[in-house]
């Protein structure tokens, strides 16, 4: 097999689910490279077909379904918590309030984009989002990823995605907000060997997660202090994160629904159908 490319976000989740890899405790069935990028350049990207494998968000993925398939491995849900909607505290936000967003196929702007359908919405990198906010360029904005965790006094949640999740679903699923997909192109049996290893990656990371975790910061690899670390892998890469289980598997169809609903996706899609056939290896070499 080829060199493959691993592409995912420079987010501490995804650091941590890659890094078992970078640092040898993970065999590979051929010479893994990896390259981090932000999520919503991940996503763009894999509408051009750009990586072999590649971080994602759910929240794009009917738009790819034709060119990647869905990786078991490289969860990221969130459980009772999520993005935050912020604004200033003395801030009143109108019916057509100015906010900034992570990006147009995240997640949490599709949620965003039913939830506040009348909102004008500007696009930037996660790290300015604050900024934006503070110096008034925006009314409010959508907190992702370890932003979520402490930001200035001066401003205050006016939602919770989560919220806006349960309200939107009638239901308390486990909200999908990013994965990993795999092009169409590989094999099928590379395929299934790429994502064993990978899913080998996650599990030894939650295993041996305070000696990564403690490699990671002392490689300067996070943006984050160890406390703050630690409380973020607890939200987003933690046991549930090494393998797709059914619950997680009717959050994603429900996300999926909801946006075929609202018209952001062309086709209704059951992800179910969508992901790697694991026992083609079985069938095969039995």
């Amino acid at each position: 097999m080829r060199e493959i490319c691993i592409a995912h976000s420079p987010d501490a989740d995804d650091l941590f689910m890659y890094y078992a890899i970078v640092f040898g405790w993970v065999d590979t069935p051929c010479a893994f490279k990896n390259i981090a990028l932000d999520i919503q350049t991940l996503n763009a990207l894999a509408l051009q077909k750009f990586y072999a494998v590649s971080a994602i968000s759910f929240g794009v993925y009917p738009l790819i379904a034709q060119d990647y398939a869905l990786l078991r491995t490289g969860l990221s849900f969130g459980k009772g918590y999520g993005p935050k909607l912020i604004k200033k505290k003395d801030k009143i936000l109108k019916k057509h309030f100015k906010v900034a967003l992570s990006g147009e196929h995240t997640t949490n702007a599709l949620l965003f984009r039913l939830k506040y359908p009348q909102a004008r919405i500007i696009y930037k990198n996660f790290l300015d989002i604050e900024t934006a906010v503070l110096s008034g360029e925006v009314d409010a904005g959508v907190l992702i990823h370890e932003s979520i965790l402490n930001f200035d006094a001066s401003l205050s949640v006016e939602a919770h995605l989560w919220d806006i999740w349960l309200d939107l679903t009638k239901k308390e699923l486990p909200l999908p907000l990013g994965g990993m997909a795999i092009s169409r192109s590989i094999p099928l049996i590379q395929a299934i060997a790429i994502e064993e290893s990978l899913t080998k990656a996650v599990k030894i990371a939650t295993t041996q997660k305070q000696i990564l975790s403690k490699m990671l910061l002392d490689r300067h690899l996070v943006r984050v202090n160890s406390k703050d670390l630690e409380t973020y892998l607890n939200l987003y890469a933690n046991t549930d994160s090494i393998s797709l289980n059914q619950t997680q598997l009717r959050g994603i169809e429900k996300l999926f629904e909801l946006g075929y609903e609202g018209g952001f996706y062309p086709h209704k899609i059951d992800p179910l159908d969508c992901l790697i056939p694991s026992e083609y290896k079985q069938v095969r070499y039995n």
